[in-house]
């Protein structure tokens, strides 16, 4: 399914304008213009999520507001548009940068983001919810109570198995305070927020760890026992930027910080590769992350079968190039997709292991576009994997275990 237009009947264009961008002669202008009605290719981003029933939420951002949408039928179809914030307000929404969408089992809906204030770099951890099946949402709230016009980014969110709603992100607070004392701090900090009432409020912001990478998507996922772990790009010593693994010993209260990966990548900057990070019902742990050390470039997956504290044999994969992987694993089935360029396309390219990651099969291309294109994820239904890709020639949502 290939969905590059606005699929409501609601949101009809005025009749001086073309109905979709598709008709129109040029796709830059019709996003730019303010009179025409908003449309998932206008988007940079596409997040996508199941509920407990099967049905496929998506959230994307155009012009300065967050749009809701739902299928009952794998994506073949889509809901009419429901706008989350009613006053807009500027989204990130653009490569390691997208709102988060996830469900508890009652169906209420939470959603996360980050909200770009006037300073380069700088942001509010954004939430809003729907307790009605998504027709309407809460006046958005920030979530980090340090208000600085500084660094509060790269939003991740999950839900307990209780409700509990989880909200980590990488927080330059403690960096701007070691700045103003004249002490020396590398990277950011992972900071988090939690829930226990469905959203009505947030206990304080607590630091998970120091010194993770500032501009890195975070990794977060719920364990067996109900508990947050999170999976960073850390900042080890040495200017070491490898990853790093906290698992919660109780809702507050983060855990000692583990290594994940061991590459030792020295580099004096944020390379925009965050890691992926996907637990089985059994509470094996499925990560995937890229690294640009000279002797260990690429693309690598491991696996911990102790809560994270030692991992498998790194396995590399991925052509040269290939970038932003992202992990499902359930069971003793666990797929991998990665993004890379031939020459002449943007492709998404998949391998699989039936044996927990012990062996894998040979790399398939799931997905191609000559066009731009944005990261590519995998969204499991509990019975079928698939892929949900945003490209420049619309949003592709496709089961690709068949």
């Amino acid at each position: 399914m290939v969905l590059s237009g606005c699929a409501t009947d609601s949101a009809k264009l005025p009749e001086t304008h073309a109905t979709t961008p598709e008709q129109h002669a040029d796709k830059k202008t019709y996003c730019s213009d303010a009179k025409t009605s908003p449309s998932i290719i206008c988007s940079d981003t596409v997040t996508a999520t199941f509920d407990a029933k099967g049905t496929l939420w998506i959230v994307w951002v155009d012009r300065d507001r967050i749009y809701l949408q739902s299928s009952d039928d794998k994506g073949r179809h889509f809901s009419e548009l429901v706008t989350v914030n009613a006053e807009p307000e500027t989204i990130a929404a653009h490569g390691e940068y997208r709102p988060k969408i996830k469900l508890d089992a009652q169906g209420h809906i939470y959603l996360t983001w980050t909200q770009n204030l006037q300073k380069r770099h700088t942001g509010h951890i954004r939430f809003s919810r729907s307790t009605d099946g998504g027709k309407s949402f809460s006046k958005p709230v920030t979530v980090n109570d340090n208000l600085e016009v500084i660094g509060h980014r790269f939003d991740s969110l999950a839900v307990g198995k209780n409700g509990e709603i989880f909200v980590a992100w990488l927080d330059a607070r403690d960096k701007e305070q070691a700045k103003a004392s004249g002490r020396e701090f590398y990277g950011s900090a992972v900071y988090y927020a939690w829930s226990d009432n469905g959203g009505e409020n947030f206990h304080p912001n607590k630091i998970v760890a120091p010194h993770s990478c500032e501009c890195c998507r975070l990794g977060t996922a719920i364990d067996t026992d109900d508990l947050p772990v999170v999976l960073w790009r850390h900042v080890f010593d040495g200017n070491i930027r490898d990853h790093a693994l906290v698992k919660f010993t109780d809702w507050n209260t983060p855990g000692a910080v583990s290594r994940v990966s061991g590459e030792n990548w020295k580099i004096d900057a944020c390379p925009h590769h965050g890691p992926a990070l996907s637990i089985t019902d059994s509470g094996v742990y499925h990560a995937v992350w890229f690294s640009g050390a000279a002797d260990k470039q690429g693309l690598f997956y491991g696996y911990s079968k102790d809560g994270g504290l030692s991992y498998s044999p790194p396995y590399s994969f991925g052509n040269q190039g290939a970038k932003h992987p992202d992990v499902s694993a359930a069971g003793q089935r666990v797929a991998i997709i990665w993004s890379e360029f031939d020459g002449s396309n943007n492709l998404v390219r998949l391998i699989r292991s039936d044996d927990g990651g012990q062996s894998w099969s040979q790399p398939q291309t799931v997905g191609t576009t000559p066009e731009s294109a944005d990261d590519a994820f995998l969204v499991n239904d509990g019975q079928r994997l698939y892929l949900s890709w945003q490209t420049g020639q619309g949003y592709q949502f496709k089961a690709i275990d068949e």
